[in-house]
C-alpha cells in the first residue's frame, strides 16, 4: 500500500501514518517492533526523550537499510531540556541517542518549564539543519498564545488528544489560520469500548471489509490528521496500516463527526501535570 502524506506548512512533506513507541519497554523491544513496522511499510516513527526508548528506534532505522530521508523521526523534548542554554545541548543527545545527523519533528511535549527558552532553542536547531520542524505537544490556553506570540518559526505541528469523541474543534481553529497540522494521541480513544463499538462503525466496516478501529483510522487520515497507534501485535501493526485502500464517504464522514462529545480520556490538570512531572528528568 502507498503511504499518505501531508504537506506542512513549513513546506516538509510528512507520513501521515506511523508508528507510536509510548510504553513500548526498552530499546530491543522498540528495535524490534519499529523493524516490523518499517518492513511493512510504514515510514513515520513517534518517539521522546521520556519514552526512554529513541536507541531503539534509531537503531532499527539504521539496520532496515532505507536511506535516512525516508524514514521521518519525531521526538519531543522533556521540560528538563527546556531553556535557551540548556536545549541546545538536549538536542545533540538526542542526535545521538537516535544516531541521526538531524530530526525530523521535534515538539515540546509539556507545556511548563522554560518552554520559551526552549522553543527560541529549537528554531534556532532549525536553522542549524539539526532539526527540520517544530511543533508543540498537549499546549492550550495561555501558554499556547504565549508560544504563538513570540514565534518566529509558527508551530507546524500540535498532537494533542483527539479521536471522534473529542474532535478538538475550537483548537483546530484557532491553529488553521497559520496552518499547524493536527497529530492524535488517543486516536482510538485509549481503546475505549463504547467507542470503538459505535454502531457506525460496524456499519462502515462491513460494508468496506475493514474492522471498526480501520474505519476510525481512515476517518483520522481524510480529516488530515497525523496518527500513530501504538502497537506490538503485529497483526494490529498489519491491519493499522490497511487503511489506505479505501475511503469513507462525505456523508459517512459526517455521521462520524457527529459523534463529538468534546469529551477527553485524559484528565489531569496543569497543576497535577506540574506536579507529577516537573521534578521527572529522564535518564540520557
Amino acid at each position: 500500500m502507498t503511504q499518505t502524506y501531508v504537506r506542512l506548512n513549513d513546506g516538509h512533506r510528512m507520513p501521515q501514518l506511523g508508528l507510536g513507541v509510548y510504553q513500548i519497554n526498552g530499546d530491543t523491544a522498540t528495535e524490534q517492533a519499529v523493524s516490523a513496522a518499517l518492513a511493512l511499510g510504514y515510514r513515520h516513527i513517534d518517539t521522546a526523550h521520556a519514552y526512554q526508548n529513541e536507541r531503539g528506534v534509531g537503531a532499527a532505522i539504521k539496520k532496515s537499510g532505507l536511506a535516512r530521508e525516508d524514514v521521518w523521526i519525531t521526538s519531543k523534548l522533556w521540560p528538563s531540556d527546556y531553556g535557551l542554554t540548556v536545549t541546545p545541548g538536549a538536542i545533540d543527545k538526542m542526535l545521538a541517542r537516535l544516531d541521526t545527523d538531524y530530526i525530523d519533528l521535534l515538539l515540546l511535549h509539556q507545556q511548563f518549564g522554560d518552554y520559551v527558552g526552549a522553543w527560541q532553542a529549537m528554531e534556532q536547531a532549525v536553522k542549524a539543519g539539526k532539526v527540520r520542524s517544530i511543533g508543540l505537544s498537549n499546549f492550550d490556553g495561555e501558554r499556547l498564545d504565549e508560544i504563538l506570540a513570540m514565534a518566529t518559526i509558527q508551530p507546524a505541528v500540535m498532537q494533542v488528544e483527539l479521536h471522534p469523541y473529542y474532535q478538538q474543534q475550537a483548537l483546530k481553529a484557532k491553529l488553521a489560520p497559520i496552518g499547524t497540522r493536527m497529530e492524535s494521541w488517543y486516536p482510538l480513544g485509549h481503546g475505549d469500548s463504547a467507542l470503538l463499538n459505535e454502531p457506525i462503525f460496524k456499519t462502515l466496516g462491513q460494508k468496506y471489509d475493514k474492522t471498526n478501529v480501520q474505519v476510525i483510522l481512515r476517518w483520522h487520515l481524510q480529516h488530515q490528521h497525523i496518527v500513530f497507534p501504538k502497537t506490538t501485535n503485529p497483526i494490529h501493526l498489519r491491519d493499522n496500516f490497511e487503511v489506505l485502500d479505501f475511503e469513507l464517504s462525505t456523508d459517512e464522514m459526517a455521521k462520524i463527526d457527529a459523534l463529538d462529545k468534546q469529551e477527553r480520556y485524559y484528565h489531569v490538570s496543569l497543576a497535577e501535570a506540574e506536579q507529577r512531572f516537573g521534578s521527572w528528568v529522564p535518564a540520557d
